[in-house]
């Protein structure tokens, strides 16, 4: 059974932290001041804008420790990773989460931020928020209903997305489990203890930059692993940024996937808008979902 953190209320803080890759805290700037015109206050870790000399918002000591200490502080009842990047795996077995256990609370992100909603998943069933970061509120991201999906969330309020049918879908209706996040952290994660256990859920995939040989191999070790026999549905999001080989793979990159899941009979969908790109709707993983998918509409929705 899943447990689900506290929603926020006007007052509560939110803490801001990057356990992987640097980031200015100019960069943060207006997901703060957004964040506080939500009526939440903001704890800023020194890892934002750190001064740092490499790709890591900090040593791995010093990520770890201000996470740890997110984790631990109770006032603290959201923690938001500013970005992803990289680096959370090298952190992520140093945590200690005996405090988080007895008092849960949102953790936000996305990307390498995978990691951690995969472990949380697996070894404590406590749900966590894939969700946009800080860097998708500048340039009027705010405004936008993915921003706002995130605003919705932290509120309690029940997702119900829709969005358009795709060629490529196996229509049908599940309810279930929703799991998952960007696809080479999840196949990254095969055979660790943040191995995401898939067995009659909803699993969503997205990524980013990849070549589409390397998404091909990808997802072959995902099928290989079992991790696509005993799903309840699949959720193929944006793959954006995707490259091809000087001598072409020879297929686009939803096509390569389809060949892969064209064998199950559970209900695929293609195109929902999460992904590395402004089209990225929060998600709570670990909540109880209804895909439906037809013909004329496709929906994902908070089960009631």
């Amino acid at each position: 059974m899943i447990k689900i953190p506290p929603y926020l209320k006007k007052g509560d803080t939110i803490g801001i932290t990057l356990p992987a890759g640097y980031m200015t805290k100019e960069k943060a700037q207006t997901c703060i001041d957004t964040l506080q015109q939500w009526g939440y206050e903001v704890l800023i870790g020194k890892t934002l804008g750190s001064k740092s000399k490499t790709y890591f918002s900090g040593t791995d000591e010093e990520r770890l420790n201000e996470f740890q200490a997110m984790l631990d502080e109770p006032s603290v009842k959201a923690i938001l990773c500013g970005r992803g990047g990289y680096g959370v795996g090298r952190i992520i077995d140093q945590l200690d989460f005996t405090s988080f256990k007895k008092n849960p609370k949102w953790i936000i992100g996305f990307s390498d931020i995978t990691v951690l909603h995969a472990h949380i998943n697996r070894n404590y069933k406590i749900a966590t928020l894939h969700s946009p970061m800080a860097g998708a509120f500048n340039d009027g991201g705010f405004k936008n209903k993915y921003v706002q999906s995130l605003k919705n969330a932290l509120q309690g309020i029940k997702a119900n997305y829709s969005f358009k049918p795709h060629r490529l879908n196996h229509n049908g209706t599940v309810t279930a489990e929703l799991v998952g996040g960007n696809l080479a952290l999840l196949a990254h994660l095969i055979g660790t203890k943040s191995d995401v256990q898939t067995k009659g859920k909803i699993l969503f995939l997205e990524d980013v930059g990849e070549q589409h040989y390397n998404v091909d191999r990808m997802l072959h070790q995902i099928k290989r692993s079992g991790k696509l026999d005993q799903l309840a549905g699949l959720i193929i999001g944006g793959f954006t940024d995707m490259q091809d080989t000087e001598r072409p793979f020879g297929k686009k990159v939803y096509d390569l996937i389809y060949d892969l899941v064209k064998e199950y009979n559970y209900p695929i969908c293609f195109g929902f808008p999460v992904s590395h790109d402004k089209e990225n709707y929060a998600l709570k993983e670990g909540v109880v979902h209804k895909l439906i998918l037809t013909k004329q509409t496709c929906s994902l929705k908070e089960a009631e």
